[in-house]
């Protein structure tokens, strides 16, 4: 089973569970009707009983064998259920960003963290307000506990300066806490267990501003699918609390260094930012 089938059947299976269904009794579809339609093909008129309520010659619970490759998905859909679970409840008891980085340091059920050598957290001052959402840790910051600390990370530093700001007075984050091993994309169900964490990290920061490197962060931020250049220059919205607050997607530094020409994109959409923070009186003119 491919990995793209795998993760579909798992989600299908959930559903089923929630609606009910504990068991899969056969592969083989069965024609309730097909026995009546043929003996009204042949023209007999015999009676058959009627064995809808007969119980008798069903095998019970017990004598169902249930297909090996369907049980083995549905113990891996309820097992990362429970895990997806277990972040929500870890991320929602979290009342501060020191706590929050607690519960990350403390929970064992990512895969990712197993092999990453750091929880990459955050960099610069929350009380900054103005919050910058990068897609995962790379083998730099993997190292050193921090966001967007290589070469990425300094192309990053200048266009903040470009605007006026540093990481003394803007927070960094990333969608990941952890390192995918050899920066491969991570799997659904790997993320799965990271955004719960995600968006308490954008609660408990209260940012004024928001700001969206890459179309992994528009992805899982704003649940947007489409490429980044569908939406980056454009304000958008995001609700923290019960305030929505506005959001620039913008192109990822990393994608920058390889696309040289479309940094004059990015300092369309950073001006952009510096007008909005001088509206908001984060900034004085």
């Amino acid at each position: 089973m491919s990995e793209l089938s795998k993760q579909e059947t798992i989600r299908a299976l959930l559903w089923l569970l929630d609606a009910g269904a504990d068991e899969a009794i056969s592969e083989t579809p069965v024609s309730r009707l097909g026995a009546s339609r043929a003996s009204l093909a042949s023209g007999s008129t015999e009676r058959r009983p009627d064995r809808s309520l007969d119980t008798s010659s069903r095998p019970s619970s017990s004598q169902r064998v249930a297909n090996p490759a369907v049980a083995e998905a549905v113990s891996e859909g309820r097992d990362q259920t429970d895990l997806v679970g277990r972040a929500l409840e870890a991320a929602a008891q979290c009342a501060t960003l020191g706590e929050l980085k607690a519960a990350l340091e403390r929970y064992e059920g990512s895969q990712l963290k197993k092999q990453a050598l750091n929880t990459v957290f955050a960099d610069g001052n929350p009380s900054g307000r103005i919050l910058f959402v990068g897609e995962a840790p790379g083998r730099d910051e993997d190292r050193s506990g921090l966001p967007f600390v290589g070469v990425a990370g300094k192309l990053l530093d200048l266009m903040l300066a470009s605007i006026g700001l540093d990481r003394t007075s803007a927070y960094i984050i990333n969608v990941l806490p952890w390192r995918p091993p050899e920066n491969r994309t991570p799997e659904p169900t790997e993320v799965a267990q990271c955004i719960p964490f995600l968006r308490r990290h954008i609660e408990l920061a209260q940012p004024e501003i928001l700001v969206l490197l890459g179309a992994v962060a528009v992805r899982h931020v704003l649940g947007l699918a489409e490429g980044i250049m569908k939406y980056r220059g454009r304000w958008m919205e995001y609700r923290v609390g019960q305030k929505m607050i506005p959001v620039m997607p913008t192109l990822h530094p990393a994608y920058l260094l390889r696309q040289p020409g479309h940094k004059k994109l990015a300092w369309r959409d950073l001006q952009a930012v510096e007008k909005r923070l001088l509206t908001l009186g984060l900034r004085e003119s």
